[in-house]
């Protein structure tokens, strides 16, 4: 068997650089983590993948119970070709840990194969700043007055 026929484990993505690069890229929203994708433009590169838990998802203990879940349902699914030259990062949610490991591979699998949809234009940060936004909210615009006379 030739090396280009084998399906190669993805890499990691290690530095924090690397994961900033893949926000700016395409974003797959899923009921368990949230997949992030770039394309370097490499194609003759392996693919790169990495994991992130922030702290408002729960304590160590439950983070690393997590990613540990999610590195394993990765490695579940060694049949889905990851796209060479790509790097994923994969934005765990509170549900991993309660999600059902199937519906979990599930997900993953189906996250990692989908080219369409997903995408939501991300506002650059002096775009935030200065409120050019659609959704902006304006003060005392809460709703109907409460104030009895």
């Amino acid at each position: 068997m030739a090396q280009d026929d084998t399906i190669k484990k993805p890499g990691r993505l290690k530095t924090r650089p690397d994961f900033l690069a893949v926000q700016k890229g395409k974003r797959l929203r899923g009921p368990y983590f949230l997949l992030e994708t770039l394309d370097r433009g490499k194609p003759d590169q392996a693919p790169r993948i990495g994991y992130t838990v922030t702290k408002k998802q729960g304590n160590s203990v439950e983070r690393n119970r997590m990613r540990r879940r999610l590195k394993e349902a990765v490695r579940h699914i060694a049949g889905v070709p990851f796209k060479p030259g790509h790097d994923y990062v994969v934005v765990a949610r509170r549900d991993t840990l309660a999600a059902p490991f199937d519906r979990l591979v599930t997900a993953l699998t189906e996250r990692i194969g989908d080219n369409t949809g997903g995408t939501r234009p991300r506002h650059s940060r002096a775009e935030k700043q200065s409120g050019a936004s659609d959704n902006i909210k304006t003060p005392g615009a809460a709703g109907p007055a409460t104030r009895n006379e």
